[in-house]
């Protein structure tokens, strides 16, 4: 790639990256950021206070690449040394009334800082929209990065519709529960724009399972969708192959849409292993070592991986049947087990389970999951169907079994099973004769069977379109010309 530089001759373009401060958002950021830096820009990275604190201790030092830089805001919480993601409500609420004049403060030192560039551009996550605001302030073009999958957004776009249809909020507790068949939640929605056909109420992202219509997550992402019209630019970790018909739902109501998914494949190929560049991590728990040489003397597709991303809570009981499902399954089998994984509690299983699986699993806090899912060993991903862990394995061409926990990974574990074709579901109230069950028929049943070629099959197509010169790496060097490198009104007092 050519040098790039800014109206101020000479001078490179400097994006400021502002994640939401949970795991699943700063990944793909970061990605995005490496990218970025690769092709020429200076890159200011903004995590909270909060989660700089968490990567510095699982990373050690950060600012190790020139002209990449980690900074920090504060997010409106009282302060905390846990090593755990924080109260998701509380953070959204609080980054929404409380960051604004924090990151316009970070944002006139940074450009003041002789140092570096002045700042040409931000790029926010979707759900912290207040950095558009904050972009028009200062007068800079501003991209918003839609961390999550396309058919999540819908869903979300469509919480307005599904208030004034009368089916949010729901009327009663009883109605919330997904275990009474032809309850509430199997209602079939029609005319929600954007939806696979056939959705039901259960498949939209889960803020919609409550009885307050005074909801803050209800309400809270139902603004930060419709905000999604202000940017000059939309970013999405995806690709139209996977989720054309609901990409170009969302080009009917935003702004230019720019798939350049999956970051993960485009990563690989833009940043050369080993450089420094690379090194930049994003987990915010210590990843563990030895997992990939365990994994290396298994046979091919033997293991069942287990893992339920960064926000997942579980009762002891669920952890329980858990265990004893992938004890009685007979496979052998990796299992992160995060600290904060049981609600409550800390997680501890019985000194019996541990005998019965002796020698055949590994129990893990975190680990390099994208290493782990491109390994021959593993079979299938019994996953919470977050968005990255979602692509990581169709990546991989790895089947998945779901057990989605809120948000929009119950639409995501929709469109696996009936659109997509590469998972099943684990129901609610876990049961560890349906765990050990499924398990055997995604490893070695028919159904097992094809879910792994359809997953192959996604694994081409995703490898396909990161390739150089195909529609991945058109896209974000689109977006590079259309937005980020655009000019604002007032601007030149910046650059």
């Amino acid at each position: 790639m050519g040098s790039l530089t800014t109206a101020a001759e000479g001078q490179r373009p400097h994006a400021v990256c502002m994640p939401y401060p949970a795991q699943g958002h700063v990944t793909p950021m970061l990605k995005l950021a490496k990218l970025l830096h690769a092709r020429g820009f200076e890159v200011t990275f903004v995590n909270t206070e909060f989660n700089h604190r968490r990567l510095l201790h699982s990373r050690g030092a950060l600012d190790r690449v020139p002209g990449f830089r980690f900074d920090a805001i504060p997010d409106g919480l009282p302060p905390s040394d846990a090593d755990a993601t924080q109260d998701i409500p509380a953070l959204c609420y609080s980054t929404m009334t409380t960051c604004l004049p924090h990151l316009l403060a970070l944002l006139a030192r940074v450009d003041a800082d002789a140092g570096s560039p002045p700042v040409t551009c931000l790029v926010t996550d979707a759900v912290m929209s207040f950095g558009f605001d904050a972009a028009r302030e200062f007068g800079v073009p501003v991209a918003a990065l839609w961390t999550a999958s396309a058919c999540g957004f819908m869903g979300y776009r469509n919480y307005r519709n599904l208030i004034d249809w009368g089916l949010v909020p729901f009327k009663n507790a009883a109605d919330l529960d997904d275990v009474v068949e032809g309850g509430h939640l199997a209602t079939v929605v029609t005319g929600a724009r954007g939806m696979c056909d056939g959705v039901q109420l259960r498949d939209f992202p889960s803020f919609v399972r409550t009885t307050d219509r005074a909801d803050i997550m209800l309400n809270f992402l139902m603004r930060e969708a419709e905000r999604l019209s202000l940017p000059d630019g939309v970013i999405v970790n995806t690709f139209d192959d996977l989720e054309g018909a609901t990409l170009d739902a969302m080009r009917a109501i935003l702004p230019t849409v720019y798939p350049v998914g999956p970051l993960l494949l485009r990563e690989r190929l833009e940043v050369p292993a080993g450089s420094p560049l690379a090194g930049l991590g994003s987990n915010l728990w210590k990843e563990q070592e030895g997992l990939l040489e365990w994994l290396a003397g298994r046979a091919p597709r033997s293991v069942v991986y287990v893992n339920y991303g960064s926000i997942t809570v579980m009762t002891n009981s669920q952890l329980l049947e858990f265990a004893w499902g992938l004890a009685n399954s007979g496979y052998p089998f990796v299992w992160n087990i995060r600290p904060d994984l049981v609600k409550g509690d800390s997680a501890v299983l019985p000194p019996e389970f541990a005998s019965a699986v002796e020698g055949r699993a590994l129990l893990t806090t975190w680990c390099p999951q994208e290493a782990v899912l491109q390994h021959e060993a593993v079979g299938v991903f019994l996953t919470h169907s977050g968005w990255n862990s979602t692509l990581e394995s169709l990546c991989a061409g790895v089947p998945m079994l779901s057990w989605p926990f809120f948000a929009e990974q119950q639409t995501n574990c929709r469109y696996k099973r009936t659109e997509w074709g590469v998972g099943m579901e684990i129901g609610g109230e876990v049961r560890r004769d349906e765990v050990s069950a499924i398990l055997k028929e995604a490893m070695d049943g028919e159904k097992g069977r094809e879910m792994r070629r359809r997953a192959e099959e996604w694994k081409e197509k995703a490898v396909k379109v990161t390739l150089p010169g195909g529609p991945a790496q058109t896209n974000l060097e689109r977006l590079i010309d259309e937005v980020l490198l655009s000019k604002k009104e007032g601007q030149t007092a910046n650059v």
